[in-house]
């Protein structure tokens, strides 16, 4: 654990040049008293790692000190090469860069750990699409990955939900994808907004001159939870009242979204004498809750609202009047 700890603070200090001991505490969730005990440790082991005193002060590395990759271990190699998606490198136009640098990396390894790509790839296979989605990926996403490798701005021609195209100017700040669909994450007007990237129809990226300055405090991976979270949580408009067994209970996690399921255990009542429970469940209407309610069949009861019920009771009788023979 320690080993791992002090390797880590060497390849810290290796990127950033320069850390506090409050930062690199930070970075490696240990005391600072525990930092400045690794750096006695690294400096015996013959690490120049040095301090710099005064306000502007902190560790860095002597003398433009690197490591190199032959410290790898097996399972290190493997995740190495774990880590990268062939087919949405290939959607952004960067397979060759990635065959490169696989190169590169591959000629780095000792020689015993060189077969750590053919390992990964008879091992593991990410296949991110979705089903029924089509394998093609969207026209303008090579040229959007440019552009957000660049920093360069582009002007967008989307077409919104309601069919009315839109000219927009952004700084593409990066691309997601989500099961399936690619997304751009872009500052529009001192503020960002998320364009699904199947929806733009034209881009235009700025020449020479055109490159924007990046706020390099923004977080993708946080802001993309917070949007995907709300996203969720609006498209939840309405609520309704149901009871379910303690198998309905269970699979409800496989019908509804995360934070409707959420919410609906929190909500739960007490279990009566058979175990089902009373519950409030936020829903995206009463059209969409009538088939994820009809899926769990005798499992749930809906109390409320009463069309909804009745919708389920006449299913209900239309399936019996089906089976009876």
């Amino acid at each position: 654990m320690r080993a791992a700890r002090l390797i880590s603070l060497v390849l810290l200090l290796q990127n950033r040049e320069s850390m506090t001991a409050a930062q690199l505490a930070h970075e490696l969730e240990v005391s600072e008293r525990t930092v400045h005990r690794d750096v006695l440790a690294l400096n015996a082991a013959g690490i120049p790692v040095y301090a710099d005193r005064g306000r502007a002060g902190g560790y860095r590395l002597l003398g433009g000190y690197r490591t190199r990759l032959t410290g790898l271990s097996r399972d290190e190699a493997d995740a190495l090469f774990l880590s990268g998606l062939p087919g949405p490198v290939g959607d952004m136009g960067l397979t060759e860069v990635v065959a490169t640098a696989r190169l590169k990396v591959l000629a780095a390894l000792p020689s015993g750990l060189r077969d750590a790509s053919n390992r990964v790839e008879q091992r593991f296979h990410l296949d991110v699409p979705g089903w029924f989605r089509e394998a093609d990926p969207p026209p303008w996403l090579a040229e959007l990955a440019g552009a957000v490798w660049r920093d360069r701005t582009v002007e967008l021609r989307y077409q919104r939900r309601d069919r009315v195209e839109v000219t927009r100017t952004a700084e593409p700040y990066g691309l997601v994808l989500k099961g399936g669909a690619w997304y751009l994450v872009a500052r529009v007007d001192s503020g960002h907004r998320t364009y699904r990237v199947d929806r733009i129809v034209g881009v235009s990226v700025g020449g020479d001159g055109a490159d924007f300055d990046r706020d390099e405090s923004f977080d993708l991976v946080g802001y993309w939870a917070g949007q995907a979270e709300r996203f969720v949580r609006h498209l939840l408009a309405d609520e309704i009242t149901v009871r379910l067994s303690p198998a309905g209970l269970h699979a409800l996690r496989y019908v509804a979204e995360s934070p409707a399921v959420r919410e609906a255990t929190a909500n739960a009542g007490e279990p009566d004498d058979d175990g089902w429970v009373v519950t409030r469940l936020p829903v995206e209407s009463v059209d969409v809750a009538y088939g994820q309610l009809l899926s769990l069949g005798p499992e749930a009861e809906v109390l409320a609202p009463p069309e909804l019920r009745a919708r389920l009771a006449d299913a209900a009788r239309r399936l019996t009047r089906l089976y009876r023979g």
